[in-house]
């Protein structure tokens, strides 16, 4: 594997990571109403976003724009399981050991805000009922379910970085 690639995945994956617990922290600090706005959600993934384009150009760069698709996706996929992997250890930690309340209640504010939803879309009482329900009965912080969330995280992270590898690879297809 390239040092390049590998170095660059590396420290952009910590910095994704340290970002990622950068916005837990502050969103647990402020208000954990945030861990259900949409406009979090949107401006976290817009960050991702941005960090891969940097990723993707410095290392295209720093190769003398000699950057096969493999190697692309290669050095942005390393840096989603650095990344991924930061957040779900501090997930783990601080929802389960350091604040295990802090996921009741954001539970208490996902229910809440899930049924405003559902009231705006005029659903049926019977399948409110059985979301609410769904949502009850599950702990979305329990360690099982961060480890699946990151999963599903790393796979929508890998057709990302197909389509990104895609975009930033060099018109040549020589192999350095």
């Amino acid at each position: 594997m390239n040092e390049i690639v590998k170095k660059n995945g590396i420290t952009f994956g910590i910095i994704s990571g340290l970002i990622s617990l950068l916005i837990t922290t502050l969103i647990y600090t402020f208000d954990l109403k945030l861990f259900t706005s949409f406009w979090t959600g949107f401006i976290s993934i817009l960050i991702y976003i941005i960090i891969s384009i940097i990723l993707l150009l410095k290392t295209k760069k720093e190769l003398n724009n000699v950057f096969p698709f493999k190697q692309a996706f290669t050095t942005y996929f390393i840096s989603a399981i650095v990344g991924i992997c930061i957040s779900l250890i501090f997930n783990i930690i601080l929802f389960n050991f350091i604040d295990p309340a802090a996921k009741e209640t954001i539970k208490d504010l996902s229910i809440k805000y899930a049924v405003e939803m559902m009231r705006k879309f005029n659903t049926p009482e019977d399948a409110m009922n059985k979301a609410i329900a769904d949502l009850q009965a599950n702990d979305q912080f329990s360690i099982g379910q961060l480890i699946k969330g990151s999963t599903f995280s790393l796979a929508f992270s890998a057709v990302y970085g197909l389509l990104i590898a895609a975009i930033f690879k060099s018109k040549t297809t020589y192999e350095q």
